[in-house]
């Protein structure tokens, strides 16, 4: 199975002056079975925004184009009305209690944002097939209105948990905009309850954005004896810092033993791309 890795697009004031055509026929040269893009593909969450981000996802040709919030989108009243028309308006999670949340802004009074959906995080469960195996995908949002912090409520997770244990799968992938193991000026900052979440289900792979900075870690729980690995793609596009590395990860075999995971960092040279491509062998990936 292969794993194509994409983040941090910011479609919008902060999105790069490079050849998205370009960028896309490279992607579109990478056999990718799941395309995982996670998160912050907006700035500042606009319409526009998300409907150009539209337009550049559904030109990956995969079958497999998986997409989590980030907090850039998640700027506006409408986010979650706009996720749900341009990017994917499949089934999402509810909590089981709601006067029990203790994450900001997650229910909008309709009559005062005049929004269709009211609840404001996009959790997700989807079970796709992969060469005969039944990989679960589990989307968390991270991310709190008007906020470049992540948050993870407990309550949501209770919710999230109880739909994995009603669902059949070989392997599981959890995606979150903000890392669990890394930090910047706008962490997670209550990781520990993911980390929980992770030992709980057993989860050894998850992927994260948000720091525009690559970062390929594996950890180990003594105590629970669980490992998982953490995979931090960079920035694909974005000019918002001058020390962005734009980049993609493509994951060939991913999780067997013979796993080489391609580093694409891209550069724009007038009207040109750059690409320079290293390889990452890993022994022992499972």
């Amino acid at each position: 199975m292969n794993i194509l890795h994409i983040s941090d697009l910011h479609f919008g004031t902060r999105h790069w002056n490079g050849n998205n055509d370009m960028l896309l026929e490279k992607l579109n040269s990478y056999a990718a079975d799941i395309v995982i893009n996670t998160g912050d593909f907006t700035t500042d969450g606009l319409e526009s925004e998300f409907e150009t981000a539209s337009l550049f996802l559904e030109s990956i040709r995969c079958d497999n184009v998986i997409s989590i919030m980030g907090n850039h989108d998640k700027r506006t009243l409408k986010s979650q009305d706009l996720f749900r028309e341009w990017i994917d308006d499949s089934d999402i999670i509810y909590p089981l209690k709601f006067e029990n949340f203790t994450k900001k802004n997650i229910l909008l009074d309709q009559n005062k944002a005049r929004v269709k959906h009211t609840f404001t995080d996009i959790n997700f469960i989807k079970v796709i097939k992969v060469n005969g195996e039944s990989i679960m995908i589990v989307g968390i949002d991270s991310n709190e209105m008007y906020s470049d912090n992540g948050y993870i409520d407990d309550v949501m997770l209770q919710a999230i948990s109880e739909q994995i244990s009603q669902k059949a799968y070989d392997k599981i992938i959890l995606l979150c905009h903000h890392s669990i193991l890394e930090t910047d000026n706008d962490p997670l900052y209550d990781s520990f309850r993911l980390i929980n979440f992770i030992i709980k289900h057993k989860i050894e792979h998850v992927f994260c954005g948000h720091t525009h900075k690559l970062r390929l870690k594996k950890t180990t729980d003594l105590y629970h004896q669980h490992t998982f690995t953490e995979y931090v793609s960079g920035s694909l596009t974005s000019a918002n810092h001058d020390y962005d590395t734009n980049m993609f990860l493509y994951y060939e075999n991913w999780g067997e033993k013979e796993m080489v995971i391609h580093l694409v960092r891209v550069f724009v040279e007038n009207d040109e791309l750059i690409f320079k491509e290293e390889l990452i062998t890993c022994e022992n990936s499972n």
